[in-house]
């Protein structure tokens, strides 16, 4: 896929996907709840179809509609008895292994070759503390696992400190009030992993009336999680808008000189953590100019590099970290941890690629260092090593910096399958 540089200013409202986290975790507990649960403007994609097909192969009927999936719980224990694949998405896998935890019969659960070597280790070894059945299909540590067929787990008591992932931690939490004794989470280090996508989780867990319970220290950090057993009832939920996605049109609107950008339908004071990168493009020089129907970003003279640290926003840093190429001064991005074990090893994929444009980039442990360097404008193809971020990213770069192309560009359809018409749409309001 060629992308052509804007010669023109844009004007345009993008309305994004619906969000990733919100569907995957409002899936999860309508699956758990005991009724008929109905989600708004879900997202439809890669990661969240293959999510609705294990959930389905395990018992739970879910209809998809044009704007609305309706998930029918069973009224007992989960079937199981069948093996699932949910390709590179990591977030699905995990959480559909708490979740075969209370089938009847074994669920197998496997992934793409790139998912059998992210890490699941973490996630089994709670799973076990709190009783489940699971053990490893093959090699220790990694995909395959077999997972249920056992006495149902009964919850308890669990400490936590720095994960290769949070998103274990999320599925626990939501599993919780399904079990006996709940799940009371004890944090043994200074911060969880990606803590902003963990109050992403207790969010949800409250729209689904469970009673969460929350301990803190003085700087506002999770210490403590309480979750008890409870009635998880049906619910009527929206998912808003993915801003993760909408990152990538921010970032054009930050990087062409007075253009302007609207994400329909995208709250301010959004739960998502990407929707932070907002604040980080106006700290590079960008000017917010958020209203009623979304927020909103336009771009200025001057991009000036940033030092940040983005652990709150890991996905969204990567788009951040290709504006910060074009930008005026080193950037510094710090926080990038749980990159290395996403569906690519992003911190150092992006140094490659950044490299191969002309810049100087170097990784660091968690972090990344940016000294743009615009001398080169050479054609490049940029490989996302199958990553959708990755494509999207270095697609936003490329409306400004001549000669990019991007190689399997449909790997994007994990996350955004209409990215490519909804970026087009730049260079229509352009002209």
């Amino acid at each position: 896929m060629a992308i052509h540089p804007l010669n023109r200013p844009f004007n345009a409202v993008i309305e994004p996907p619906g969000s990733k986290s919100e569907t995957n975790r409002y899936l999860m507990l309508g699956a758990l709840a005991a009724g008929v649960s109905r989600i708004d403007a879900p997202l439809r994609s890669n990661d969240t179809d293959l999510f609705m097909e294990a959930l389905r192969a395990i018992g739970v009927g879910i209809e998809i509609g044009a704007v609305r999936a309706v998930v029918h719980a069973p009224l007992s224990r989960f079937d199981g008895g069948v093996s699932v694949s949910l390709g590179d998405g990591g977030t699905p896998t995990r959480f559909m292994m708490a979740i075969a935890s209370l089938a009847r019969n074994p669920v197998v659960i496997d992934g793409s070759p790139r998912m059998r070597e992210r890490p699941v280790a973490e996630g089994v070894d709670m799973l076990r503390a709190l009783g489940a059945t699971i053990e490893y299909a093959e090699a220790d540590g990694r995909l395959p696992v077999r997972v249920g067929g056992g006495p149902r787990p009964r919850g308890g008591s669990l400490e936590v400190g720095r994960t290769a992932s949070s998103q274990f931690i999320s599925a626990i939490l939501m599993l919780a009030p399904r079990l006996e004794r709940g799940v009371d989470l004890f944090v043994n280090s200074q911060s969880l992993t990606s803590p902003s996508y963990i109050e992403l989780t207790l969010a949800a867990l409250r729209r689904w009336g469970v009673p969460v319970e929350v301990l803190r220290d003085d700087a506002g950090r999770i210490t403590r999680i309480v979750v008890p057993p409870a009635d998880l009832a049906p619910q009527h939920v929206g998912v808003e808008p993915d801003a993760s996605s909408a990152v990538y049109f921010l970032g054009a609107a930050a990087l062409v000189r007075d253009s302007r950008v609207t994400i329909k339908g995208l709250p301010r004071l959004s739960r998502q953590p990407d929707a932070a990168c907002l604040a980080a493009f106006c700290s590079m020089g960008a000017r917010e100019w958020s209203g009623p129907a979304g927020i909103g970003l336009e771009g200025t003279e001057t991009l000036n590099g940033i030092d940040v640290d983005a652990s709150r926003w890991p996905d969204g840093a990567l788009c951040v970290a290709a504006v910060a190429s074009l930008a005026k001064g080193r950037s510094r991005m710090r926080g990038l941890e749980t990159l290395k074990v996403k569906e690519s090893n992003r911190v150092q994929v992006l140094v490659e690629e950044l490299t191969k444009l002309g810049c100087r980039a170097e990784a660091g442990s968690g972090s990344i260092i940016i000294d743009p360097d615009l001398s080169s404008a050479r054609p490049v193809t940029i490989d996302p090593h199958g990553d959708h971020r990755i494509a999207m990213t270095f697609a936003t770069l490329g409306l400004v910096r001549p000669g990019i192309s991007i190689a399997d560009a449909g790997c994007v359809a994990k996350s955004y399958p209409n990215f490519w018409r909804d970026l087009a749409r730049l260079s229509e309001s352009a002209r």
